[in-house]
């Protein structure tokens, strides 16, 4: 399966196995350019040059026969790395070419996982900056709102909206004049238009407001009701 992956990665490479002496015995100006890199039992050959790309990665140590880095090889001299070899074709070749380069099946954040390990600073903040790209992309979708115009009189105005709740908002108040007379006093009376979001949730549902958004008297009840894109 890691084979299979890394050979859609682009990367030149192939399962490990020990090659006859005379192979391994190669002139010493090609043992100095040609390097293999056993990842997770899976061989990638490259040069010298491409893991030299970056003089703070592992890598670059790593091909320089850092003394203080502790390394094994196997028995055909390829250095030896326990690492998952799907992630590895991509980061490679980020080397090889300065682009990120991602199959369909890839996760961002399975490459990035392996950019940290080989400390590849570059390759960390294009991944990262993606990785934000594609969340803002997300954030951006339209939230739905629902609406509803409630009627209530000037008495119960303050009330009503001082004790929004549920996520209710107050959106806009349109008078609409005296309806009714007690007494000696006209009782003015207002249509109060209030908005709740959705959240992903199907229209109707958890859409009224609460008894104590409504206010003490039910306002007359709702006259209007929509869903707004």
């Amino acid at each position: 399966m890691a084979e299979s992956s890394a050979e859609a990665s682009g990367s030149v490479h192939r399962r490990c196995v020990a090659h006859a002496p005379a192979e391994r015995d190669a002139s010493p100006g090609v043992a100095s350019k040609w390097i293999r890199l056993n990842v997770g039992g899976t061989c990638f050959l490259t040069t010298r040059q491409t893991l030299c790309r970056d003089p703070k990665s592992f890598l670059y140590r790593l091909s320089q026969a850092d003394p203080e880095l502790d390394s094994d090889k196997d028995e055909t001299g390829a250095y030896l790395i326990d690492r998952d070899p799907t992630y590895f074709g991509p980061v490679l070749n980020y080397l090889r070419h300065g682009k990120l380069v991602l199959n369909r099946d890839l996760a961002e954040e399975g490459v990035l996982e392996e950019a940290e390990f080989y400390n590849i600073t570059s390759l960390i903040k294009l991944i990262k900056d993606k990785i934000r790209e594609r969340e803002c992309k997300t954030s951006q979708v339209p939230v739905k709102h629902v609406y509803r115009v409630l009627q209530c009189q000037e008495e119960e105005l303050t009330q009503m909206v001082s004790t929004m709740s549920d996520g209710w908002k107050f959106e806009q108040l349109v008078s609409i004049g005296s309806s009714y007379n007690y007494g000696n006093e006209d009782q003015a009376e207002f249509l109060c238009v209030v908005s709740k979001e959705l959240h992903n949730q199907s229209y109707g549902t958890n859409s009224e407001p609460s008894e104590k958004a409504k206010g003490p008297h039910s306002l007359k009840a709702a006259t209007h009701e929509e869903a707004h894109r």
